[in-house]
């Protein structure tokens, strides 16, 4: 079944038939179906939170008729939530490199829709730990302890996602002050239109950054991880 442009029954196999070595295909197959849904769709935090819902519930789905040893689902599992850490973490990016355009031609960290994305960024990782704790609640056993493992353990270790956040508003920040120190926001004004499909510029932008990725251009460099 295809729901949030998810292909849910192909992501429940994945699982459900995945051995223990096979840990790092299953944490790339994640993050890839994570990628392409949220490229498929505005890049909004409520879409966001579709898509990790639908594929955090489709990951324990199919880890639940695993006939793995708990100990092996919850190192799958352990997978499933750093291919969604790695999804978000480029959609933070993407948010940074929209945000950086915007303020390159005159809007401020003021502005209605900037505040917004600011904070929608800084909701991004509450929204990771959302979805899994949600359908973690749900799972019953014998999915109750491999779940809560997997929380307890990015809890304490931080996500890329948590860490790229900050370091994105950071950057913004100091980028804003910087334009404000040399005046670059006299004068020069970001049409409304853009701010208004700031959204559809992100989800461009993480098209943008896929397709350089998929030609050999470097990656933006990763943000050290964040304590939650």
């Amino acid at each position: 079944m295809i729901k949030h442009g998810i292909d849910q029954d192909a992501l429940i196999a994945r699982f459900a038939q995945a051995t223990a070595k096979q840990g790092e295909a299953v944490r790339k197959a994640v993050s890839d179906t994570t990628l392409k849904a949220l490229q498929g769709r505005e890049l909004t935090l409520a879409n966001i939170k579709q898509v990790l819902n639908t594929v955090a519930k489709a990951a324990s789905a199919g880890a639940a008729g695993s006939p793995l040893a708990a100990t092996d689902v919850e190192a799958l599992l352990s997978k499933a939530f750093a291919g969604m850490d790695a999804a978000l973490e480029k959609a933070v990016q993407a948010n940074r490199q929209a945000l950086q355009q915007l303020l390159d031609q005159g809007a401020s960290v003021r502005e209605t829709h900037v505040k917004k994305a600011l904070t929608d960024i800084e909701k991004m990782e509450d929204a990771l730990f959302a979805a899994v704790t949600k359908v973690a609640s749900k799972a019953g056993e014998p999915l109750e302890g491999p779940w809560s493992g997997v929380l307890e353990a990015m809890r304490g270790k931080g996500t890329s996602t948590g860490a790229q956040a900050s370091a994105t508003i950071e950057q913004i920040t100091a980028s804003a002050q910087k334009n404000l120190r040399d005046g670059r926001d006299i004068g020069l004004r970001v049409s409304q239109a853009m701010l208004d499909g700031y959204s559809t510029l992100v989800s461009g932008v993480l098209i943008g950054m896929s397709d350089a990725l998929r030609q050999g251009a470097a990656p933006p460099a990763p943000a050290p991880a964040r304590k939650k």
